[in-house]
Parts: structure tokens; C-alpha cells; sequence
């Protein structure tokens, strides 16, 4: 059993109507506070991930408890907060010439007051008094030399609707279509081309996928194999059953840690293009022996948890590998009471670590650490914070952990290449590196025939790569390799 060895709501929505503030450019009167609490604690969620690189889905659900948050409130705070940071580079730009100047030049907690400002008088029904007044007293109480400054930026604003705005912001799309796209679209310009790269040039695709990354996307749950059934827990929950993977739940809102089956185990929250990608490893036909599996990157556990449950049906046993001891522990979590043995320990380590033998596993994961593009829906943050710069040592590791793998499997066996991201460069690039600098014999696997039959838009193969516009997952790629000799 187990064991631990340590060591705008997208373009179709808006959010509820706030217009309870004063009118536009007075203080506070007497007896109302400065702010409220719902734009007080998307306030404090922006603040938090740019000051401490915090994550927001980590972070606002306790700001809204302590908040004392549910229902309206609780929902106009968390579209406040992740409207913002989606689209925070074009609301920069926006500000900045409001402003007049850079956003640089302007002190942090006013520049986040701005945003949020910004975003209810350009993506909400928020009447722009309303927002003006709100944002005013918000300035007031976060940095309170700025307030009349605020007041001047954030009528500027109002001035124009959010077309105007971008035809004055954005590059003209005939002269620099990236470019225009990116602003448009709410994506650096480096990810704009990676996706159409990706997409194979085609800018239209390109533009429906920055779509769907800018909605809000759905709650995926898994129902763990024998211990849940998903139409089952589709009817408890008041969701619906996946599209695609047997074990998907779609949950149409709420907490999901506050429901039971999630706190016995029976589930966990997972999107389904994970689900699928991992399933995938243990669906395609294997010779032989099959019963030692290899998760050779498993933190945080929920494609660990989906595995073990898995093994457990298969008379499989999984070996778990995460090198940080706290992501180490949240696996160990996620597989308890199912057959796996989780090692605290570096994934390369395959032949210098005594339970991770040359050869001894018959099924490999390797859901190697990347830029996280493909979820850039979940965590909009994501796309503001990740740099180019970020590539190179990436790749380099995610090649050292795929010619690890494929020395961890036996001859016959198979490795799934995993990653979070549709850049080219970690994708095809490291797949066909790693086995060329590996010096392995391996054949790919058309990872298209162990999906679901039915699938559309999988491509030519032999690889796969899952797409939210297409499939209404993440953005996940699925190379599938078996060892010859």
C-alpha cells in the first residue's frame, strides 16, 4: 500500500451590478467605508501576486473566507480579480495612456487599484461613476497621495468604450497582426506566436484559441476508478459527465473542496485533458509484463492519484518521484490507501537510486515541469509572468527526465511524454531530442488511438496536443514512446 520515503467572464458574461458607491470623485461620506470588501479582496489578491508571485486560485479563496464573502459578492471579487489579470497588459496600456505616463512610473498599490478600475469600466455593467468612485476610495485608503490622481486616470477612461481604446493601443492589424492579436487578445506577443506556431500559422485558430483562453473555465472533477462512478457523482454534485474522459465531471461552480467526495478521496479536482493524457499511458496495449508503473514527476498527485486508482483495478504497483519534500507529501496524500510507494528524491536518479532500477518499470509518466501555457486559463497570471527566458533550462531538464524514463522502462515498455504547454520547443523539440542524445532504441506510439474513440481535431499523430477552443481542455501534448531494445 502506500508508502513514503522522505527526504469580462470571457466575451459572452459580466458580473453582477455594484454601483452601491458614491458618486464619481467624492470621498467617502460619513459612516461608509473607504472601500468594500469584495473589491477590497481582489485588491488584495492582485496585490499578493505581484508583490509575492502568489498564485490567485491559491490565494483568494481565503482572502474571500476571511472576508466573510458567498454568492454576489463572493463572485463579483473573484471576476474582479481574474478579469484583471487576464488582461492586465492591455489595461496597462490602456492606463498608461490615460495616464500619460508609463505604468511603470506609477506606485504599485495605485497601479493595481487602477487595473481593477480599469476593468469594471471597460469589461463589466459596473456603471463608470460607480467604478471611478470605488477605485478613488480604494486609492484613498491603499496610497492616499494618489487619489486625485486616480480620479483624473480613471475618468480619462471613462471617456471611451473598449473598442475605441484598443484601435488607439493596439498596433494596426493590416501593418503587425501578432501584434495587434496580443493586445486584442490579452497575450504577450511571444505566446501569440508560439500558439500559432503550434497551430501550424493559422492566425484565425490562433484568435479562437486566445478566445477560449479568456474564458472562465469550468471546474473539472475526476472520479477516482473504484471508488467513484462519474455519472454517479455528476448527479450528486449537480454537474455533468465529461466529454471525453470516463472519469470527468464537469461542476458548474461552487467549492469544490467542500464537497464529500473530495474529502473521502472518492475524487479530486483535476482538468480532463490531464486526465485523458494520463489515462492514455495505461490504455495503449503493452506486451508482457505490467505491473510496475513510474511517475517519474508527481507532484502535486492528481495524475498519481488517477494512476494508482488505476493500478489498483490492474493489480499494478505505482512508484511515485518527487524531488521537493512538500510536493512529495501532497502526492503521498493523493495515493493513500492506493498501491503506490512515493520517494522523495530527483527523477534523473534513474540507475543511481536503488528502487529506481535501469529497466524495471513497465509504464513511465513523465509530466515534465514547463512553461504551464497550456493552462494559462486557470492561472492567467501565468501569462504575464512567464518570460522566454524561461525556455532553456526547462527543455534542458525536460530532456533529462525523458532520457531518464527511458532508461527506467524495460525493453517493450512504455513512456508517455507529458507536458502542460503547446510550445513547440517543449514539445516536438524535447521529444526529439531527448531520444536522439538518449542512445535508446524507441519506436512512437500513436498516442491518438489510446484517447477515446471519436476525438476531433487530434491531428495527423503520432503525437497529440489538446486544445481549450477544441477541446475544452487544457492545452496538453501526449508523445507515447515504447522501448525496442
Amino acid at each position: 500500500m502506500t508508502g513514503f520515503r522522505g527526504g469580462r467572464t470571457g466575451s459572452s458574461g459580466h458580473p453582477p451590478r455594484h454601483d452601491r458607491d458614491s458618486q464619481a470623485g467624492r470621498g467617502p461620506r460619513a459612516g461608509r467605508p473607504a472601500h468594500d470588501p469584495a473589491r477590497m479582496a481582489a485588491y488584495q489578491a492582485l496585490l499578493a501576486v505581484h508583490r509575492d508571485d502568489a498564485y490567485a486560485n491559491l490565494i483568494l479563496p481565503s482572502l474571500l473566507r476571511d472576508a466573510g464573502l458567498f454568492g454576489r459578492d463572493a463572485a463579483f471579487a473573484t471576476e474582479l480579480t481574474y478579469g484583471t489579470l487576464r488582461t492586465r497588459g492591455t489595461l496597462d496600456l490602456i492606463i498608461a495612456a490615460a495616464a500619460d505616463r508609463d505604468v511603470a512610473r506609477i506606485d504599485p498599490p495605485a497601479r493595481d487599484a487602477l487595473r481593477l478600475g480599469a476593468y469594471q469600466v471597460l469589461h463589466t455593467r459596473v456603471p463608470p461613476h460607480a467604478a471611478v468612485a470605488s477605485t478613488v476610495d480604494l486609492v484613498r485608503s491603499v496610497a492616499p497621495g494618489a487619489a486625485g490622481f486616480a480620479n483624473a486616470v480613471m475618468r480619462r477612461i471613462t471617456e471611451r468604450d473598449l473598442d475605441t481604446w484598443l484601435a488607439e493601443v493596439a498596433p494596426a492589424e493590416a501593418d503587425d497582426p501578432i501584434g495587434h492579436l496580443a493586445v486584442t487578445g490579452y497575450h504577450p506577443e511571444w505566446i501569440v506566436r508560439a500558439f500559432r506556431e503550434a497551430l501550424g500559422g493559422d492566425l484565425g485558430e490562433t484568435m479562437r484559441m486566445l478566445s477560449a483562453d479568456n474564458d472562465r473555465p469550468e471546474v473539472h472533477l475526476c472520479a477516482r476508478p473504484g471508488r467513484a462512478d462519474a455519472g454517479e457523482l455528476a448527479d450528486h454534485v449537480g454537474g455533468q459527465p465529461g466529454a471525453f474522459s470516463p472519469y470527468a465531471v464537469y461542476l458548474p461552480g461552487g467549492s469544490p473542496g467542500d464537497l464529500v467526495e473530495i474529502k473521502t478521496g472518492r475524487a479530486h479536482v483535476q482538468d480532463e485533458g490531464s486526465q485523458l493524457v494520463a489515462a492514455a499511458l495505461t490504455d495503449a496495449p503493452l506486451d508482457g509484463r505490467d505491473e510496475r508503473w513510474l511517475d517519474l514527476c508527481a507532484g502535486p498527485g492528481g495524475k498519481a492519484g488517477l494512476l494508482a486508482a488505476l493500478a489498483a483495478q490492474r493489480g499494478a504497483h505505482l512508484t511515485a518521484v518527487e524531488v521537493t519534500e512538500h510536493r512529495a507529501a501532497m502526492v503521498a496524500n493523493a495515493v493513500r490507501n492506493l498501491p503506490a510507494t512515493v520517494l522523495c528524491t530527483d527523477g534523473r536518479s534513474v540507475g543511481s537510486d536503488r528502487d529506481l532500477p535501469e529497466g524495471g518499470f513497465d509504464r513511465v509518466l513523465v509530466d515534465a515541469p514547463c512553461t504551464g501555457l497550456g493552462s494559462l486559463r486557470r492561472r492567467p497570471e501565468s501569462r504575464w509572468r512567464r518570460q522566454p527566458s524561461d525556455l532553456p533550462p526547462l527543455t534542458k531538464l525536460q530532456r533529462e527526465l525523458l532520457g531518464a524514463a527511458l532508461k527506467a522502462v524495460r525493453p517493450g515498455g512504455l513512456v508517455a511524454y507529458v507536458t502542460c504547454s503547446p510550445h513547440l520547443v517543449e514539445t516536438q523539440v524535447s521529444v526529439t531530442e531527448a531520444v536522439r542524445r538518449s542512445g535508446i532504441d524507441v519506436e512512437f506510439v500513436d498516442a491518438r488511438a489510446a484517447l477515446p474513440a471519436g476525438m476531433p481535431g487530434l491531428g495527423d499523430g503520432p503525437t497529440v496536443q489538446l486544445w481549450p477552443h477544441r477541446h475544452g481542455t487544457d492545452a496538453m501534448f501526449l508523445a507515447l514512446l515504447r522501448r525496442t531494445a
